[in-house]
């Protein structure tokens, strides 16, 4: 129903009340109605989904569709963050958020700063859910106020035109709600504690979720060391749990991103359970690193399994863990991949130790050639040092053209020195192009990074306080923050109005006319920061 439309069905039901409604407006209600699009989660949900499905077939169609994401560890974090796309691009098409497990245990914890190990409460995911699309909507709100005021404005004054033509803005209003791709980590326990967790991330507005094969209580952050991994037959009753909590909430088109950490996981906890040579659980079994047994050489509590009809004894830790053989993570991941997508995933993400095109393409290529779509999201980590990573693929790759390098060395090719280098720049625009590159060669349909907003708040603080609290004082906040704020058109330098305050005082007028006592007044310092 159209702004217009919906102001004339309000005016016909407040007339029908004999009266006693008649101290409602019905333009006031409409724009009300409005600056509340969503009422629950759900409707986000479904909403977002239907967006992601349709990039994703956009991305089918052509690659340079491929679609981003920053992660947000705060609602403020991705209000700002959705208000500065709209300004610079003037649209929110194919711009995503991300929510990060890593930064919810390292920040939203009640125990504290936590590890990337699942430690943290896992109420906290759908509550940062919830924050995170409340910021966006009252962002939606605040933006349309505005706009509402703009039009009485252009009443007021006659002008007719732009009357119209905020009116004709307001209709086609797009909203900062954007789809969240948001981490459930390992499941949080077995398959029923992941469906109760995935309704309560769905309930709360989450269309996407990424859902790792590491073991619940062993798991690591993906750029660590000593992670676990479980066999398919465990992950993907995991899998089918979120598949359940999306279609009991009625969300049909929900997104889920199955994430293989097993390129970097040289241990399992468990040995698969196979029925029939080449099934699922031989074929994970068979990655792991065996010798052979006699009775002879055989000890107390060893395991043994048939292998080609051999008998062998997995190698085992004093963990009790089981490890693989060298060298298989490239295969266990492909393995990994085809699963998923033929149980029920919709994206895959390969954890990688280094942002490497053709390593991703190398993998994916072998995925394609069983699901021809297959589409990845991948993780354009922090904890990847991208000047030195790329500046070594540059190197490398002068090194084997017969190019002359004496000039670098490449123990030391993170020093500044190499900045304004051919190599440095080099290097410098295959980070720039890094996402469309891969998006087209490596089938990259989502690009990510985990932790950035964690990064920047760190770094932003430390300049600020350096500045500050040293000889700058008042003048290092003033030119490091409030006037690149207002020559940047940074909305939050209006921060009482960011804040609701001028949603406050329509609401004021609404609820009592003229009597209303409102704060954005002659007085209000914000009129400090008039355009």
């Amino acid at each position: 129903m159209t702004y217009q439309n919906d102001i004339g069905r309000l005016t016909t039901l407040i007339g029908s009340k004999s009266g006693t409604w008649d101290g409602i407006d019905a333009e006031s209600v409409s724009r009300m109605r409005l600056q509340n699009r969503f009422q629950t989660g759900l409707d986000i949900a479904r909403y977002t989904a239907k967006i992601m499905r349709a990039d994703m077939d956009a991305y089918d169609a052509d690659p340079a569709n491929y679609t981003q994401s920053l992660g947000c560890w705060h609602g403020f974090i991705a209000q700002q963050k959705m208000i500065s796309i709209k300004k610079h691009f003037g649209t929110t098409d194919r711009r995503y958020l991300y929510l990060s497990g890593w930064m919810v245990a390292a920040l939203r914890s009640e125990f504290g700063p936590l590890p990337d190990q699942s430690m943290h409460e896992k109420t906290s995911v759908p509550a940062l859910i919830e924050e995170l699309y409340t910021f966006l909507r009252q962002a939606d709100a605040r933006e349309l106020g505005m706009m509402f005021r703009d039009v009485d404005a252009a009443r007021a004054s006659g002008n007719q035109i732009e009357e119209q033509r905020l009116l004709h803005a307001i209709e086609n209003y797009q909203t900062h709600v954007v789809p969240v791709i948001a981490d459930i980590d390992a499941g949080f326990g077995n398959a029923e504690a992941t469906y109760l967790l995935a309704r309560k991330m769905i309930e709360a507005g989450a269309c996407a979720l990424q859902i790792e094969n590491q073991v619940s209580d062993e798991k690591q952050c993906g750029h660590q060391d000593g992670k676990v991994t479980v066999p398919h037959e465990d992950f993907l009753a995991k899998v089918r749990a979120c598949r359940y909590a999306f279609l009991e909430l009625g969300v049909e088109d929900g997104i889920i991103v199955t994430r293989t950490d097993s390129l970097g996981a040289g241990l399992t906890k468990q040995i698969a359970i196979s029925h029939t040579p080449g099934d699922l659980g031989d074929q994970y079994n068979a990655f792991l690193d065996c010798e052979e047994i006699t009775p002879e050489n055989a000890t107390n509590g060893d395991v043994i399994i048939n292998r080609d009809g051999r008998l062998m004894r997995p190698k085992r830790l004093p963990s009790n863990l089981y490890q693989f053989r060298p060298g298989t993570g490239e295969d266990r991941c492909v393995l990994d991949s085809i699963t998923s997508l033929q149980n029920g995933a919709d994206l895959l993400w390969i954890e990688t130790e280094k942002p490497h095109i053709e390593q991703i393409a190398g993998m994916v290529d072998r995925i394609r050639e069983v699901v021809p779509n297959a589409k990845l999201v991948y993780n354009n980590s922090p904890s990847f040092n991208w000047t030195l990573n790329f500046r070594q693929q540059v190197y490398d790759a002068w090194v084997s053209e017969g190019r002359d390098v004496s000039a670098y060395d490449r123990a030391r090719l993170m020093s500044v020195d190499y900045d304004a280098t051919e190599l440095g720049a080099e290097a410098d625009e295959q980070i720039r192009t890094f996402q469309s590159e891969s998006a087209k060669r490596a089938g990259i349909f989502h690009h990510l990074i985990t932790l950035p907003t964690y990064h920047t708040a760190a770094l932003s603080t430390d300049n600020l306080a350096k500045e500050y609290f040293g000889d700058a004082g008042m003048l290092g906040y003033v030119l490091g923050v409030q006037r690149q704020e207002i020559r940047q058109g940074i909305a939050c330098v209006k921060h009482q109005n960011m804040s609701g305050s001028d949603i406050g005082d329509d609401h004021k007028e609404y609820f009592a006319g003229e009597a209303a006592l409102k704060a954005g007044g002659a007085h209000n310092t914000m009129n400090q920061f008039a355009a």
